[in-house]
């Protein structure tokens, strides 16, 4: 009993330490599977890991080599296009500057465009202080000359002895008629030295020789000092126009302007006549010369009646018309027309001061005047004993005249031209295209109206 129970003993001590070596061996067999498994993930997580940075590194390369074979794609593009030319952008037309003839013309166009056709037509007039004041010896500007301007604004008022008194007395008088003046004015006179001197006759400037003298002494800068002595005492009063110095030939015998002329020879001539307008005119005073186209071809003084020239065509060419062809080329500024009849250019004995073969024809066309042409005195017996104040105003006009100097009858003659223009026998144009080459002189330098 106690063997076999002892055996049982043994057995259950062999099974018993059998299970527990089972049961070893189980744990060392899942410590190794669990190790191994261990060392599996590990060595998985490190080879995913490897091969993800292998994956990464692959698609980085792969984008780069795209995007540099993309930028070679579009480098190679852009070389196969042409580049098209650089368009400029536009720019502003630029504006031409003006030049001061341009702006001059601008001013003066304005002006007249402004104008009353009334005040248009008194422009053209150079009248003296009594015929607008109805004085018999003007010697002050006052109310009376204010509104006679406000009435007729004349372009023009010419002086004499019978005005002068002294020298505050003058300029005071010629002062206010500037002032009261609707526009630019002309303030004249005819200073020619010698005995023609109103001025100088009054003690007012110094005397200069006659154009006689000056001639005989065979000097033209004599001439030039003349005109410098007389444009410096002219200015210093205001005066502006003066009515010299005398361009014609005393080259017939008795001939009217022997005593007034430089000469008979016309180059010999030419040279006096230039000089003495250029020393006038650096002195701010515009020079007339007078009296075209041959004043002292004739013994006649046309202050007295007709006077009519026997000259001949080829003769007037060659000599007077020289001279004065001489100081247009200078640029001189206005020139007188007489009353002279020359038949061998008009074919009649029409004054010169009438005929528009003299003036359009002969001196704005064959000749190229281009600036103010005057009448000489209209008051002249040559004209006044044929003609009436009105007649003569209109034929003036017509012939190509820019202004009438000392109508007989300046109202009557002012009423006839207002009427010529308004029936259309003178057109408008007519009259502004004068008063362009009026305000020309008159403007000339002043830019600024209120000067």
């Amino acid at each position: 009993m106690d063997n076999r129970q002892e055996k049982l003993q043994q057995q259950r001590e062999t099974r018993r330490k059998r299970r527990q070596r089972n049961q070893i061996l189980a744990y060392v067999v899942l410590l190794l599977l669990i190790a191994l498994m261990a060392v599996g993930i590990v060595t998985g997580v490190k080879y995913l890991t490897q091969w993800q940075e292998q994956r990464r590194q692959e698609e980085q390369a792969e984008q780069e080599s795209l995007q540099s074979e993309l930028e070679q794609q579009i480098e190679q593009s852009e070389e196969s296009i042409e580049t098209p030319p650089e368009v400029p952008e536009p720019t502003a037309e630029p504006i031409p500057e003006l030049t001061e003839e341009e702006k001059l013309d601008e001013v003066i166009n304005a002006m007249i465009d402004a104008m009353p056709l009334e005040d248009k037509i008194s422009g053209l007039f150079f009248v003296t202080p009594e015929s607008i004041t109805d004085v018999s010896a003007a010697v002050k500007a006052g109310d009376g000359t204010r509104e006679a301007l406000v009435r007729y604004a004349v372009g023009g008022i010419v002086y004499a002895k019978k005005n002068i008194r002294d020298a505050e007395q003058f300029r005071e008088m010629l002062g206010n008629t500037e002032l009261y003046s609707k526009y630019p004015i002309f303030l004249g006179i005819e200073e020619e030295g010698g005995g023609i001197s109103p001025l100088a006759a009054a003690g007012l400037i110094d005397k200069q020789t006659s154009a006689a003298d000056i001639g005989a002494a065979g000097d033209p800068a004599a001439a030039y000092q003349a005109g410098t002595g007389l444009g410096m005492g002219l200015a210093s009063y205001g005066i502006n126009v003066d009515f010299a110095p005398v361009a014609d030939l005393a080259n017939v015998e008795g001939s009217v302007m022997s005593a007034r002329a430089y000469g008979s020879d016309g180059a010999a001539v030419t040279a006096y006549v230039n000089s003495m307008v250029s020393g006038l005119r650096e002195q701010g005073v515009a020079a007339c010369v007078k009296h075209f186209p041959c004043g002292g071809g004739t013994a006649a003084d046309t202050h007295e009646g007709l006077a009519v020239s026997e000259r001949t065509a080829e003769e007037l060419r060659s000599q007077e018309l020289a001279v004065y062809q001489s100081a247009i080329d200078s640029g001189v500024q206005i020139i007188m027309v007489g009353h002279t009849a020359v038949p061998a250019l008009t074919g009649d004995n029409t004054p010169a001061s009438l005929s528009s073969v003299i003036v359009t024809d002969l001196l704005r066309g064959e000749m190229g005047y281009r600036g103010v042409v005057i009448t000489d005195a209209m008051d002249m017996k040559a004209i006044s004993e044929y003609y009436s104040s009105e007649q003569a105003a209109v034929l003036a006009l017509k012939a190509g005249c820019d202004m009438i100097l000392m109508p007989e009858n300046f109202e009557e003659a002012h009423a006839a031209v207002l009427a010529a223009v308004q029936d259309g026998t003178i057109s408008e144009e007519r009259i502004n295209d004068a008063l362009r080459r009026i305000y020309r002189i008159k403007c000339a330098g002043r830019l600024d109206m209120g000067e």
